[in-house]
């Protein structure tokens, strides 16, 4: 009989955006049980705004910031708990709830859980062996920067990743992508609860893990940290190349802004490259026999590459030169991730049905980049994520104990609420505008019926 790897569990995670609100919603997937802490004056980056991303069928109804796509992702099987903690009220509830809590996780600066005595020191007094995770900018400590507030997007500059993210010729740093950090720090913290949660079993102690995405960001450019101590050579951006693989790029296929990428890594899987275009003479040829030609004389061989890639679907692509052993890919867009045969073959992509009433129907929701023994471990998406304060009086009176007069006087003070204080206007332009306005590339009307939901 399969059973949840996590199940008995409590996690209390009162964080915001990206990073540890997925590794909270990736733990639900293993079977904790997590319950999200957002005040009605300050709820998740991702229930509104530029982080919301999409509504289902475009429709952002009575309640967006239930609806949104980004948040249902991230925030998948927990568990919503509203708290105003910048009052005394709010701060006490969440210490009542650490007080029966496995994992506190949070993402405030340093100052802010110190001024609520809820850093470590002072959460050990509540529950000697609670586990705590801290996802911050820089780190807990002494540093100069510690006490900065910080994104995954100006860190790309402080961690040094813009300075080598851009094309060749370049000197203008560039972002490598969205939040590029915060999924590092997603993973960083899900294997330092793990190990927290081992040694706990072992020692019967709890565990801080204080996560810097500063240093996390700096292991992805540790090469060329190596490259300047060792031979003061500094590093810059070469686009979609690679400083001894070539040919390797990005080129386009047939079709409107279709592309896919392709690697040459050695002199066989060159010759193998030339066969499949049908270049059979640029095997020997000098300026491309060796891979130091090759780096020499890239630009030709974007050229001819280039010229055949045109002609080619780029899932054809893909296929001739992975059936030669070539390294190859296509760049997908959104529909053609949801409607990969593969992340379906392998169960990356789980169908998730939402409650009656949040009228959202089924949807597609991205699992988990790692699989396990179904037979052995229930592990799945649990559900969507939650509504805003839907399981209040399911905690406060479950849970906490608390009498139905409590929790009125909570109502009645603010201190918990089932919609947002502030809620933000939701923008309504229809796809076509959107597409139009070239907020979307496209839309595809038959999405449902394809997605099969």
């Amino acid at each position: 009989m399969s059973r949840k790897p996590l199940e008995g569990i409590r996690i209390v995670e009162s964080t915001y955006v990206y990073a540890f609100p997925y590794a909270a919603g990736l733990l639900a997937d293993l079977g904790a049980e997590v319950i999200k802490i957002e005040g009605p004056g300050h709820i998740d980056t991702t229930r509104g705004g530029q982080f919301a991303g999409a509504f289902p069928d475009n429709e952002a109804g009575d309640d967006p910031w239930n609806r949104a796509a980004g948040f249902n992702q991230l925030n998948r099987g927990k568990k919503s708990l509203t708290l105003d903690l910048s009052k005394d009220e709010g701060q006490a509830v969440l210490k009542d709830l650490l007080s029966v809590t496995d994992i506190f996780m949070e993402n405030y600066t340093p100052r802010v859980m110190r001024r609520w005595q809820l850093d470590y020191p002072n959460l050990k007094k509540i529950k000697p062996d609670i586990i705590m995770a801290s996802n911050t900018g820089y780190g807990h400590g002494e540093g100069p920067y510690s006490q900065y507030p910080a994104q995954a997007t100006t860190q790309e500059g402080t961690h040094g990743l813009v300075h080598i993210t851009g094309y060749r010729g370049d000197d203008s740093p560039s972002k490598a992508g969205q939040s590029y950090v915060d999924f590092i720090s997603c993973w960083a913290a899900l294997l330092g609860i793990s190990m927290a949660l081992r040694y706990r079993n072992q020692t019967g102690k709890g565990q801080w893990i204080d996560i810097g995405m500063y240093q996390l960001g700096c292991l992805g450019s540790s090469e060329y940290v190596m490259d300047w101590i060792a031979n003061q050579k500094l590093g810059g951006p070469i686009g979609n190349r690679h400083p001894w693989r070539a040919p390797q790029g990005c080129y386009q296929c047939s079709g409107k802004d279709q592309w896919c990428v392709i690697s040459i890594g050695d002199d066989e899987e060159w010759a193998a490259l030339c066969r499949t275009m049908g270049k059979d003479g640029l095997i020997e040829d000098p300026k491309f026999a060796s891979s130091f030609n090759r780096v020499k004389n890239h630009e030709e061989l974007d050229s001819i590459i280039s010229s055949w890639t045109k002609g080619v679907e780029k899932f054809q692509v893909m296929e001739r030169l992975q059936g030669a052993g070539v390294p190859a890919a296509p760049v997908q867009d959104s529909r053609d991730a949801n409607l990969s045969e593969q992340y379906w073959a392998t169960g990356f992509l789980e169908k998730v049905t939402f409650p009656e009433d949040r009228k959202m129907g089924q949807r597609v929701i991205i699992g988990r980049p790692w699989h396990h023994d179904k037979a052995k471990m229930d592990v799945q998406v649990r559900g969507p994520g939650p509504k805003l304060g839907g399981s209040n009086n399911e905690i406060l009176e479950g849970t906490l104990g608390y009498s139905q007069s409590q929790v009125h006087e909570l109502e009645e003070l603010g201190i918990i609420a089932e919609r947002p204080t502030d809620p933000r206007p939701v923008p309504t332009l229809g796809l076509d505008e959107m597409v139009r306005r070239g907020r979307y590339a496209y839309h595809d009307p038959d999405y449902k019926r394809k997605l099969g939901i």
